[in-house]
This record gives C-alpha cells, structure tokens and sequence, in this order.
C-alpha cells in the first residue's frame, strides 16, 4: 500500500471509531458508517467500509454482527480508548485533543 493510501486508510479508520465512540450503545451499521464517512470527504465504497470494519475487528476494536447482509458494528473497550486517544494503534490516526 502506497504511503498515500497508508494516510487514507488511518483517517478513515479513526473516522468509523469515533462514530462509534459517538454513538448510543457503541454500534451503528455499515450504511450509516458509510454516510459519516463520506461527510468527513471520504469518497468510498460500502466494499471498503466493509475492509476498514474487518481490519478494525482484528485489532480488536470492534466486534461484527451480520444483520441481513449488512455489518453492523460495535465498539469494544479499546476500541473506545483508541477513539478517545488514551490508545494508539498503528495504521489508526490518533485524535486531535477535543477542545
């Protein structure tokens, strides 16, 4: 992966946990995910929110459910202290303090 897509892929990722973080009961279904994305100037498909959301499960930041052909995800603890930026994983952009 070029180091472009590198930057991408962190961005977009820190994007879907702090949706997440955001969200009542920590989940929200890949459709939704995909709307707040694009929003943030991401001009993806559902197949890479879907990419994204596997990665992220096997960091272990969020568990995945298939609810009628579509994922729906739930933040995990580190998940949150990731999105809080109290945790750092490599290949997930660090959050900028909140003011």
């Amino acid at each position: 992966m070029s180091n472009w897509a590198n930057v991408i892929s962190s961005n977009l990722r820190l994007i879907l946990v702090r949706a997440l973080e955001q969200s009542p009961g920590y989940e929200l279904n890949e459709s939704i995910l995909h709307t707040v994305v694009t929003r943030f100037g991401h001009n993806v498909s559902r197949d890479v929110i879907k990419t994204e959301l596997t990665w992220l499960k096997e960091q272990g930041l969020l568990t995945l459910e298939e609810v009628m052909g579509y994922y729906v995800a739930t933040l995990t603890q580190r998940g949150i202290d990731v999105a809080n930026g109290r945790s750092t994983v490599p290949g997930v952009d660090r959050p900028s303090p909140r003011s």
